[in-house]
């Protein structure tokens, strides 16, 4: 699929605006067609649903979901990058709505009048892994979206979907697997991006499980914290700071030589649980 004879190339748009990313903003621009259209179709067909998209940039991705037949509500704080977003929905039959604004700072479910959504960003590294704890802690559950894909740092995508044992398995991989299964669903060169960032990146997949175990989530995470905090110690020291953590410990019979990347989901959600029932 192309941009359409009516459509600009993406980079003759950039120069035309005078863009150029910025690292304060954690931003990579992404210019490749199939590379974009491959994204938009990870969640399968987007063609009449909602989607939201958190920092779209000179909006590559955007253009991609549009293509997909999806209506976008993109949110974007470069004010630079505004302009040319706001030439798309001319293009894509209005099905562009564009928010002006901090991400970490919209209720992403109010966009969408109670209307389920997906969540498809490339995400600016500075904020990623902070909105996804978001998107995973909600009080509602299941969620009003259906799926995320996100594009990460490869370091952040491991950690996501890393079993237990393994050396990047911690509080992330316990949250995003207690609550969704989780994928990598394609890895992304960091020559694709413009400018090449440092480090490799990859496109996660994440799809809510129909019936997660009934803990809170803030309990789950005051757990993990205080077991990964000091991941080097065994659990009967690194639980000794939260309240309750001894006894939530022995109620569980979980030995206490244990160290917290041994733990799998269900023995965090058990901690969990005799932790909220002191």
């Amino acid at each position: 699929m192309t941009a359409g004879p009516d459509l600009p190339p993406l980079r003759e748009v950039i120069a035309r605006h005078g863009l150029v990313a910025e690292k304060a903003l954690g931003q990579n621009f992404l210019f490749d067609e199939q590379l974009l259209d491959r994204i938009a179709a990870i969640p399968d067909s987007l063609a009449g649903r909602h989607v939201y998209e958190v920092g779209p940039g000179p909006g590559g991705l955007t253009r991609a979901l549009l293509r997909a037949g999806a209506h976008v509500v993109a949110v974007e704080q470069d004010r630079r990058c505004i302009a040319p977003l706001g030439e798309l929905a001319d293009h894509f039959d209005d099905r562009l709505t564009l928010i002006e604004g901090d991400a970490l700072k919209i209720d992403e479910g109010a966009q969408f009048a109670g209307r389920p959504f997906h969540i498809v960003a490339n995400l600016p590294y500075n904020v990623g892994t902070a909105l996804l704890v978001r998107w995973l802690e909600s009080a509602a559950w299941p969620p009003q979206w259906q799926s995320l894909t996100l594009m990460f740092q490869r370091e952040v995508a491991d950690r996501i979907v890393a079993a237990p044992g393994s050396k990047t398995y911690g509080r992330l991989s316990v949250l995003s697997q207690w609550r969704t299964t989780a994928r990598i669903a394609m890895p992304v060169h960091r020559s694709a991006f413009t400018p090449p960032p440092k480090v490799m990146s990859a496109v996660v997949h994440l799809v809510p499980k129909a019936a997660p175990e009934g803990v809170d989530p803030t309990t789950i995470a005051r757990v993990t914290a205080a077991a990964f905090g000091q991941r080097r110690k065994m659990l009967r020291q690194s639980l000794k700071a939260l309240p309750g953590g001894l006894d939530a410990l022995a109620a569980t019979g979980i030995a206490g030589d244990r160290r917290a990347e041994t733990l799998d989901i269900g023995e965090f959600v058990a901690l969990a649980r005799a932790l909220d029932a002191s």
